[in-house]
């Protein structure tokens, strides 16, 4: 199982669309209090769409009993990571792994990561650009730990409309 695992999100735009990501690809979301929203206020809503009633979804007062209740692998992704997330051979896993994301304006805490450094990634970028944005990070690394593991139990073809679809005059 992938989990993603938001450190204080503070855009309720970011997270609903990483409430959508979750419900697509399978994962299950953990986000760790303090929040920058309400997980009722409208634009949460609007960003996760529909999605919402498929969603597994679940907040933590703080990082320790987040922590402290999950076990498995962990990996950080921040801007002081020294590796990429396809560096790691996430298929050789053989627990669930928490891919854990910091908040839009800090990242996740100095303390938590340097008890992790040889698990933070980095996304490799241009030398100039500080970070992408929350929610585009987040679908970067979810399908790269995806494709690793073979896209498990999602479907490679279109089922509403029919994978025929652009066959059909």
């Amino acid at each position: 199982m992938i989990h993603v695992v938001l450190f204080e999100p503070e855009i309720p735009q970011n997270t609903g669309n990483i409430m959508r990501t979750c419900v697509a690809t399978g994962c299950q979301l953990h986000l760790i209090e303090p929040l920058g929203f309400s997980l009722d206020e409208q634009k949460v809503r609007r960003s996760g769409l529909d999605y919402r009633l498929d969603l597994f979804v679940h907040t933590y007062p703080d990082y320790s009993t987040f922590e402290s209740n999950h076990k498995g692998s962990y990996f950080y992704i921040t801007r002081y990571g020294q590796k990429a997330p396809s560096a790691i051979d996430f298929k050789s896993l053989d627990e669930d792994i928490y891919i854990v994301f910091g908040k839009e304006s800090t990242g996740i805490p100095k303390e938590i990561l340097s008890k992790h450094k040889e698990n933070c990634l980095r996304l490799p970028m241009m030398a100039h650009a500080r970070s992408l944005n929350l929610s585009n990070t987040v679908a970067i690394v979810v399908y790269e730990v995806l494709r690793q593991l073979g896209y498990p139990n999602l479907s490679g073809v279109e089922v509403l409309k029919g994978q025929d679809w652009l066959d059909v005059e």
